[in-house]
């Protein structure tokens, strides 16, 4: 009986060390190649995607290539549908917080704002607190400007047009040219800054948390005093965006460095 389990949870080991594979690739993939990936015998990983395939979690195309199934898919809209954003961010945002001793936020796109809808607060005195419900225009923070930027030019004047880029501070982005600029460096680095421009002495440092499709669901940042704001902070942000988006089925196509701590 034990050397049966045993070998059961082999066969579930491989198959997902094969499936992690197929799911590196967003074309096609051989067999070859994902032998050579996981390390198992190219007849053994026949028999396992061969297996997978006739339970629909993997397809084979014409040419011998593998890639994840639809069933996959199917699944995966039944988990993301019972899934709690905040619940599933709160330990990953707790685990930021203490790794930089700044707050950390949480916000959805609601038209043309984003609102503040879960926190992590460093035990420190002098520190920024957004509270859970305020809201802001897109152009005047730093998810704002990721969110944008996920639209078309179209929808960028669109914006600009409708809200007429009200001002809340000096260093706020009034002009339609410049806050293209802003989106487009944003979208290229895939993070973006708000230095002052929604108040003045607070610093901002923003990246999107995605869903199993791509696409962009909620937005993470961290808000500190200007003068403490790092640049070493993108690094452990995303890694917080990245382990946020795998709880809602993402497939992170960012390294994981060993440097990182361990997952809460």
């Amino acid at each position: 009986m034990g050397t049966k389990i045993t070998t059961s949870i082999q066969v579930i080991d491989r198959a997902a060390a094969l499936l992690d594979g197929i799911a590196r690739y967003t074309q096609g993939v051989s067999l070859k190649i994902l032998s050579a990936e996981t390390g198992l015998h190219p007849s053994t990983a026949f028999r396992i995607l061969a297996s997978l395939n006739e339970n629909g979690f993997v397809e084979r195309d014409e040419a011998g290539a593998y890639r994840l199934g639809r069933r996959l898919l199917q699944l995966a809209a039944r988990v993301r549908n019972g899934l709690d954003l905040r619940a599933e961010a709160r330990p990953i945002m707790a685990w930021l917080r203490d790794q930089i001793g700044e707050t950390v936020n949480l916000t959805l796109r609601e038209g043309d704002e984003v609102i503040y809808v879960e926190r992590a607060i460093p035990n420190r005195m002098m520190r920024v607190e957004q509270i859970i419900g305020s809201r802001a225009p897109l152009h005047v923070t730093a998810v704002g400007k990721l969110l944008l930027g996920e639209g078309d030019a179209e929808g960028l004047e669109a914006y600009v047009a409708r809200t007429g880029l009200p001002a809340y501070t000096p260093n706020t982005i009034k002009d339609r040219d410049r806050l293209s600029t802003a989106v487009n460096r944003a979208q290229a680095l895939g993070y973006a800054f708000d230095d002052e421009e929604a108040e003045i002495g607070v610093g901002c440092i923003g990246m999107l948390i995605r869903d199993a499709g791509g696409t962009a669901v909620a937005g993470l940042s961290i808000s500190a005093p200007i003068e403490r704001r790092q640049q070493a902070w993108v690094e452990l942000l995303t890694e917080a965006s990245r382990r946020i988006s795998e709880r809602l089925g993402s497939v992170s196509r960012v390294s994981r460095s060993t440097s990182y701590p361990s997952s809460p």
